[in-house]
């Protein structure tokens, strides 16, 4: 439940960096760095353990530690409240203290990494593949893409249009799911198809398997007919199908 969290750190970078910190502060220090994998991580089975660090808005975390550390027999730590530094460059939309949200958010737009030269690419058209979970943004940058001069390839619609009738998925999954999945008028019921493969993931890769290769099929024919048409650049917005 993270902001933005396909911009966060992976925990070896993010653990050298707080290594790199302790050693600029105090080089004698001995510490141990390790990984949360739940809320509360060795604070409530190191018996060693004596202080908890908390802020304002953390305290009822360091209080329910306290909590579980008696239910396992343990002493309850001391909780050292500290102030959050304030972010005086903050925006009306960020966190007024310093915050990795904020900082992520201000990621947005930027270069992660230098594009990679692969002299086997064509220097045109130049693809942007949109990806991401629903309300990520996806149809926001699109829009915003398109208004620049992007021609845009929406691979949601792509989809829906290898299921109709006379579509290249159409007769495969019927023959592969059955006719239960056909309304009355012949198209195929996407609600009874999903009731089918959802939870079943030898289904669901059947179902792919027929889908996704007629979808990006259908993707290098827009991409041919974008370039055909002297696009610079075409914009793909895609989701999971």
């Amino acid at each position: 439940d993270k902001v933005l969290p396909e911009l966060i750190e992976p925990y070896e970078l993010r653990a050298a960096k707080l290594r790199e910190f302790l050693e600029d502060v105090k080089p004698s220090l001995c510490y141990d760095i390790v990984p949360l994998a739940d809320p509360f991580g060795p604070s409530v089975t190191d018996p060693d353990l004596q202080c908890l660090v908390v802020s304002e808005e953390t305290r009822r975390g360091g209080e329910a530690v306290n909590r579980k550390r008696l239910e396992n027999g343990l002493s309850e730590l001391v909780l050292h409240e500290i102030q959050l530094m304030k972010d005086p460059d903050h925006s009306q939309n960020e966190e007024e203290k310093i915050s990795s949200s904020s900082l992520r958010h201000r990621l947005l737009g930027t270069l992660l990494q230098p594009p990679r030269q692969d002299p086997a690419l064509p220097l045109r058209p130049y693809v942007i593949g949109l990806t991401g979970g629903t309300g990520s943004g996806k149809t926001s940058i699109a829009r915003l893409l398109g208004h620049l001069g992007a021609f845009v390839i929406d691979a949601d619609k792509l989809g829906h249009a290898v299921y109709v009738p006379g579509g290249p998925a159409y007769e495969r999954v019927v023959a592969a799911f059955g006719a239960e999945i056909l309304n009355k008028d012949g198209t195929i019921n996407r609600k009874v198809l999903g009731a089918k493969v959802f939870g079943n993931q030898e289904r669901l890769k059947s179902l792919t398997d027929i889908v996704w290769p007629e979808i990006a099929q259908m993707v290098k024919e827009r991409v041919r007919e974008a370039d055909a048409q002297g696009n610079v650049g075409s914009s793909v917005a895609a989701s999971a199908q």
